[in-house]
């Protein structure tokens, strides 16, 4: 399953990045994200009723999308998660705690990490990605491409700093995953399904060329 989890975000390669605060609105936003080709959920934890979020889509939308818990600061916290159904814990940062659990629980991790430092110890701990952030919104695609250049394998997930008319500059870096927030979690059904839709052509017409 982790295999499959970390194969699919990758594939899809486009995360929305949720905070919610009512069932019926979280519903919604995975709908317009599904119907416009982004299948992959992060529910943050920075609203306390994102267990309750998780088990309602995952009920709701079962093998179709693949949700998971983002801001996961420490364990206890990623086991609630991942007892709520949450299929990948992402966090802000690096915590040995967090990857001991999913590691136990085979559920992929993605911490957040600024120096290439930081970056090459998540993986020791069994990252199955690395989360650049914050600093990916500050410098812009060129970062990505300056970790990738040496350690061309590093999984990153790159968090902040993508719009519509960047998104081809982003994917062109080599990310696996970008997570996006206000395009694909306001406005109305028809605007975030625009959105994602936009996204993901975005991503398709680059990985045409390779």
């Amino acid at each position: 399953m982790k295999l499959e989890v970390v194969s699919e975000i990758k594939n899809t390669g486009i995360m929305a990045i949720v905070r919610v605060k009512t069932k019926e609105r979280a519903k919604e936003i995975a709908q317009a994200c599904l119907d416009g080709g982004v299948n992959v959920l992060e529910i943050s934890y920075t609203l306390p009723n994102a267990g309750e979020i998780i088990e309602l889509l995952k009920e709701e939308f079962k093998e179709t999308m693949v949700i998971g818990a983002g801001t996961v600061l420490d364990s206890e916290t990623a086991r609630l998660a991942i007892m709520s159904g949450a299929q990948f814990i992402i966090a802000p940062n690096f915590k040995k705690e967090v990857a001991f659990i999913c590691n136990r629980y085979q559920i992929p991790y993605a911490p957040g990490c600024t120096t290439m430092t930081e970056m090459i110890e998540a993986l020791e701990y069994g990252a199955s990605y690395v989360k650049v952030f914050p600093v990916a919104s500050h410098f812009g695609p060129s970062f990505i491409k300056t970790i990738k250049t040496p350690i061309p394998h590093m999984p990153l997930l790159s968090s902040g700093g993508v719009n519509i008319d960047n998104a081809e500059e982003w994917f062109n870096t080599g990310v696996e995953c970008l997570g996006v927030g206000s395009l694909l979690t306001k406005g109305s059904y028809e605007e975030i399904k625009k959105n994602a839709a936009s996204l993901v052509l975005s991503r398709d017409n680059i990985r045409k060329k390779d």
